[in-house]
């Protein structure tokens, strides 16, 4: 069994000479004459050149490539991650790879060189709107250069890890962005490609320099209880080992080692579930290490016959294993006093557990049993970069959970996923056409939450239906890619017969003379911007006025005939009409909520407001109704997601309410429960005026348990 990289890891972070770091790789990997080649040419390329911690450069190349020898055997890898500084940082160019040591480890370098490292000086301060922006642009570069050789990306996050460890040489605001970039970008890259070593690490690295207070809480605790811990998995394991014997196992034909849940992996949980350390199920677990699949299921026997199980925490990824190619079998038990997590799997189960994709050159010689089809997927490039990032992020942080077609296929999909998101997966035609759904043979809405194991079936209709509100409810990037594209185009077909009805209520004429007009002019296939853009509409406006005006035998008639634009400011509109408005309403029929699409429709002296993609709406506009411009005013309102622990007592959620009501908070929605046994859990999102979140949370902490504040502006939340 391939070691822990912790020990590795421990050596890496004492090395400070170059003869030093050379040492640790000839004990990675054997000192071939290509590596021995590749070492003495990435010494003469780096030569003289230093990093931010005073160090020789060439230390770091030498240490990414240990990293990467350590999870991978391939030569070809190691001998890259070796290089992958020389063409960017150096004088020497992609020809003098090649030359020097063939096609396929130039390939991987310029890959590599092609994944621009953000400089120092370009990265945003933690604060800054553009941590989106950037952090979207460096996973898109490092998705785009990686297609065609996942393993640049396995290089690229060994690269991040060395740099992750060094860390401590740069200033805290550069600390703060990279371990963002690092949270946001590379642990989830990892997650997806199986590397659970280098994901773990990344997080926990990452976790102690952007949350240290509450790093520094779990690692005091995990510190002091670290004895009783050892006491309680060593008697566990001996227990286990004991049964196992007893039951069939021959003695060291299997292995069982302990260990404490990671730390960054243990403040998600809390915050996830809003518990405390202690009230953590698994915060214990041991592994079982097998031969054979077979031995996986009689160890488990083995564990629920002598051991009570907490059948709900029972989870088989051995048959149905993870996208990414993980296989474990999972079950917690009850041992005296104790609740403790078992993972049982073979030997080659852990390797592609803990290396994933990198250990498969080790194996299989480069054909990989982990799923690489949602690199592909993610490579939306007709989206903006924050659309982009919107799309690809759920995917990559949510945990999986696995549905079922009726016929018995399996579905991959990120935790939190809806109905809707099922029937994309299935196929996009299937999405487009779904109007309601049996789960577990019970009817069930499309923006249903899917649990784990669920059987799911779609009803569909012959014609495809548009679920443009819904957009932002559903959870993976191909549900909402398909449904972004469909209803943009539905949104500039309504856009374009709105502009007509807008232009011609506001020009007092019919739709005809202005579809006449518009012809004429070379802004036609710009008609669509009118009831969008308030700049625009009123320069088609002044436009049409001037040309009839030149037109008329008595321009200043024309010009009296026709009332000027004012615009209309209500508590949360602007409207713009020519004649006068005296109070905006909404419709029964749809409930647009502050940022969504809208029309309005004239009713006398009264405006009626409608989601743009509302259906009654639509035969209104197909129909030629008075149309006005409408858009929302700029709230000076801040919105907020609350979670908060509701006591068990009576009035409880009655107070949070009142109390918020008290400091001059706009209630939003409200969701209580998380679905699980948590159902003293309360969601609030509600807006404020108070800007300053810190703030915010004290006021809230002072009267509730508060488990978490976020700013729905923020661009990572």
């Amino acid at each position: 069994m391939q070691p822990s990289i912790e020990p590795l890891l421990q050596k890496i972070r004492s090395i400070q000479s170059v003869s030093q770091a050379q040492t640790l790789l000839f004990e990675t990997i054997l000192p071939s004459q290509k590596i021995t080649d590749a070492l003495a040419f990435a010494k003469k390329a780096h030569e003289g050149q230093l990093r931010k911690s005073g160090e020789p450069y060439i230390v770091h190349p030498i240490l990414v490539a240990v990293i990467t020898a350590s999870i991978s055997s391939d030569e070809t890898m190691a001998i890259a991650a070796l290089l992958h500084d020389v063409v960017e940082d150096t004088a020497f160019g992609i020809e003098d790879i090649k030359e020097r040591f063939g096609e396929d480890i130039a390939h991987l370098v310029e890959g590599l060189t092609k994944i621009v490292e953000l400089r120092d000086s370009e990265l945003a301060p933690s604060s800054s709107n553009e941590k989106l922006v950037t952090s979207a642009l460096s996973f898109r570069k490092m998705l785009i250069c990686s297609i065609e050789d996942v393993r640049v990306l396995v290089i690229k996050l060994c690269d991040r890890l060395h740099n992750m460890l060094t860390l401590d040489a740069l200033s805290p605001a550069k600390q703060n962005r990279i371990a963002e970039e690092t949270l946001v970008v590379y642990a989830p890259i990892a997650h997806r490609l199986g590397i659970a070593a280098l994901k773990n690490k990344l997080e926990d690295l990452s976790f102690n320099y952007l949350f240290p207070k509450e790093y520094s809480k779990i690692n005091d605790y995990i510190t002091s209880h670290s004895q009783d811990f050892q006491i309680k998995l060593n008697d566990f394991i001996s227990k286990v080992k004991m049964l196992m014997v007893h039951n069939g196992f021959k003695a060291g034909s299997f292995e069982i080692f302990g260990r404490v849940k990671h730390h960054y992996s243990i403040y998600l949980k809390m915050q996830r579930k809003g518990i405390s350390i202690d009230e953590i199920l698994d915060l214990l677990a041991i592994r079982i290490l097998v031969n054979e699949p077979i031995d996986c299921y009689r160890s488990l026997g083995t564990l629920h016959l002598h051991f009570r199980p907490l059948i709900a925490r029972f989870k088989d990824y051995v048959a149905l294993p993870k996208e990414n190619g993980y296989q474990t079998l999972h079950t917690t038990v009850f041992d005296d006093t104790s609740i403790i997590e078992a993972q049982i799997r073979t030997f080659d189960m852990h390797h592609v557990a803990e290396y994933g994709i990198a250990a498969h050159w080790k194996y299989k010689h480069g054909e990989s049993v982990v799923n690489t089809e949602w690199l592909k997927n993610l490579q939306y490039q007709n989206e903006s970069i924050e659309e982009f990032y919107e799309l690809v992020k759920n995917e990559l942080y949510s945990e999986d959970i696995s549905v079922f077609t009726p016929a018995g296929d399996q579905i991959t999909l990120p935790r939190g996923a809806t109905v809707l998101d099922f029937a994309y997966a299935v196929h996009t035609q299937v999405g487009e056409r779904a109007t309601s759904a049996l789960i577990n043979k019970r009817p069930a809405s499309l923006l249903s939450e899917l649990k784990n194991g669920d059987l799911v079936r779609i009803i569909t209709s012959d014609e495809p239906i548009y679920h443009c509100t819904w957009i932002d409810a559903v959870k993976t990037s191909r549900a909402k890619s398909n449904m972004r594209a469909r209803c943009n185009k539905k949104r500039k077909e309504i856009d374009h017969m709105s502009a007509l009805n807008i232009l011609s209520t506001t020009l007092g004429i019919g739709s005809k003379e202005v579809q006449d007009w518009i012809s004429g002019q070379t802004f036609e296939d710009q008609l669509h911007r009118i009831p969008r853009d308030q700049n625009f509409y009123k320069e088609m406006v002044n436009r049409f006025v001037a040309q009839r005006r030149q037109k008329w035998i008595l321009p200043t008639i024309f010009k009296r005939s026709f009332r000027k634009l004012k615009q209309y400011n209500f508590e949360n509109f602007i409207i713009l009409s020519a004649e006068s408005v005296a109070d905006v309403e909404f419709d029964y029929c749809c409930h647009p909520k502050r940022g969504d699409p809208i029309v309005a429709f004239k009713s006398g002296n009264k405006v009626i407001v409608h989601h743009k993609f509302c259906e009654k709406a639509y035969v209104l506009i197909e129909k030629g109704r008075p149309m006005l411009f409408v858009e929302w005013s700029e709230s000076r309102m801040q919105r907020y997601r609350l979670l908060v622990t509701l006591k068990d007592e009576k009035g409880a959620l009655a107070k949070i309410l009142s109390y918020l009501a008290k400091i001059g908070c706009n209630i939003i929605s409200i969701k209580l429960g998380d679905g699980t046994s948590q159902s003293n859990l309360c969601e609030v999102v509600f807006e404020s005026k108070d800007h300053d979140q810190a703030h915010l949370k004290e006021l809230l902490e002072r009267k509730f348990k508060v488990i978490e504040l976020v700013s729905l502006t923020d661009a990572y939340k």
